[in-house]
């Protein structure tokens, strides 16, 4: 991939976006179709296309005429063939090359990365005959949520201009048929008000912890029941958020000591808040096996970390078993945190007030036999990446 279109993984794996994910960057280029033995010139569109456009590239030089999707709903997983129509309506522009990607549409995100040579090769964009219609056909599989097909044309680390601004993001990546249905609805969890603050000991046998609900984290990336099994609960006072996990783990392990190292990387519970619920500013925090700490400020998604912002948070850590010792079998680890309200960005109440309602998610990172990665959740993501802010659940103070 050029590097214009490499940001979305370079800023995903930086130190600089935080929070590394299992699903970070696009999935690998999909194969188009066998190539044709030539370019399948035709006088007009097909009648049955799915998705009509009539938008064009170059001013004016190149329409694009709309796309057939094969079959017009398709489950996650399932082969789903797309037919892309473009008419030279001037002689086309040389040197180009074709993309198509597939993006999250809320956030732009790319799912699948499906460039290929137009027509399998045979038809780069500059052998078009000018005023007849041609043809691409290629098979992408169908992503775990919805998303939105985007094209166009690349020259080293430039896009093909697209004429009409309502066509794309801004990105000169031209707005293609969307693929699949809505997302399941953001789930919501009600935080009960403590009436004695928890003691912070790791042992999570305290009264506030017995009245809070427990909900148990699923896979960030699909949704499902994962194993092993991480529980939450939240509960707060006047002052403090509290935050605790019960977090089922074979091996229980981490080699950073150091407030803000990037633990990210390796096992680590995680929270995330945005009091305002705005999307924008939002806070993000941290706590490793070894009672390491990482927090930052966002003012925007993944922009702007700000590290020198001090949450004040104080936490304990209780490891059932041997702590960075790979030979034996551990059973997991507790967390409590304990999170000052007053130093979280754009708090609307301080106390908050019965049915406010912030924005919120809960993330457990775990690395099977210190290799993979599983991310896991309260809201579900269907995308890799835990900043993915409009799928952030909704957190209500009772």
């Amino acid at each position: 991939m050029r590097p214009a279109l490499r940001l979305l993984p370079l800023l995903l794996l930086s130190l600089l976006s935080a929070c590394r994910d299992e699903q970070a960057g696009p999935k690998p280029r999909v194969k188009a179709l066998p190539p044709p033995a030539r370019l399948r010139v035709l006088d007009a569109a097909p009648a049955d296309l799915t998705y009509r456009a009539g938008t064009t590239f170059a001013g004016g030089s190149v329409r694009y005429l709309g796309t057939r999707v094969s079959p017009a709903v398709a489950a996650p997983g399932q082969p789903v063939q797309l037919a892309h129509y473009f008419e030279a309506l001037r002689a086309p522009p040389q040197g180009w090359e074709f993309f198509v990607h597939v993006v999250e549409p809320g956030s732009g995100q790319m799912l699948i990365n499906a460039d290929h040579g137009f027509a399998g090769g045979v038809g780069p964009l500059g052998s078009w005959p000018v005023g007849k219609v041609v043809e691409d056909v290629h098979t992408v599989t169908m992503p775990s949520i919805p998303g939105r097909v985007v094209l166009g044309f690349w020259r080293g680390e430039e896009r093909l201009a697209v004429d009409d601004p309502r066509a794309h993001a801004g990105d000169n990546r031209m707005f293609g048929p969307e693929l699949g249905g809505a997302l399941p609805p953001l789930p919501e969890y009600t935080v009960h008000r403590a009436a004695r603050p928890p003691v912070l000991d790791g042992e999570l046998d305290d009264e506030a912890w017995k009245a809070a609900t427990p909900v148990v984290l699923r896979g960030s990336f699909d949704g499902r029941a994962v194993s092993p099994r991480t529980e939450a609960r939240l509960t707060y006072d006047d002052q403090n958020l509290y935050v605790a996990f019960d977090v089922e783990d074979p091996d229980v392990w981490g080699t950073f000591r150091e407030q803000d190292e990037p633990l990210y990387t390796q096992e680590v519970v995680e929270v995330f808040l945005d009091a305002n619920a705005d999307g924008r500013t939002y806070n993000e925090l941290q706590v490793s096996p070894h009672n390491v700490h990482f927090d930052a400020y966002f003012p925007a998604r993944r922009q702007g970390m700000d590290l020198s912002w001090d949450s004040g948070m104080t936490s304990a850590v209780k490891v059932r078993g041997t702590l960075d010792e790979a030979s034996d079998r551990d059973e997991g680890w507790r967390v409590e945190m304990k999170i000052p309200l007053a130093r979280l960005a754009e708090v609307p109440h301080l106390p908050p007030n019965k049915g406010d309602r912030w924005r919120f998610n809960l993330y457990r990172l775990e690395h099977p036999e210190r290799r993979g990665e599983q991310g896991q959740s309260f809201s579900p993501l269907f995308v890799g990446d835990f900043h993915a802010l409009p799928r952030f659940g909704w957190l209500i103070f009772d």
